[in-house]
């Protein structure tokens, strides 16, 4: 089985709370690409920080900084 795209790199997250909604920011280190997600303040941190890698893989396939 292969290994997920994002194991070995370095992400840093930032999560911070506006209102009712949670704002997850994660950032690849070997790119410094950043994204930023939203998600509900009563959701498990770990569900947040999965949501923010997945749309990070997303971006990161996109630019092309990981192969499929």
């Amino acid at each position: 089985m292969s290994k997920p795209p994002l194991q070995g790199r370095e992400v840093i997250f930032e999560l911070k709370p506006f209102g009712n909604v949670m704002k997850i920011t994660a950032m690849d280190c070997a790119t410094l690409t950043e994204i930023t997600i939203q998600g509900p303040l009563n959701a498990s941190e770990a569900i947040l920080k999965n949501n923010a890698l997945k749309r990070l893989e997303y971006v990161l396939r996109k630019n092309g900084h990981i192969k499929n």
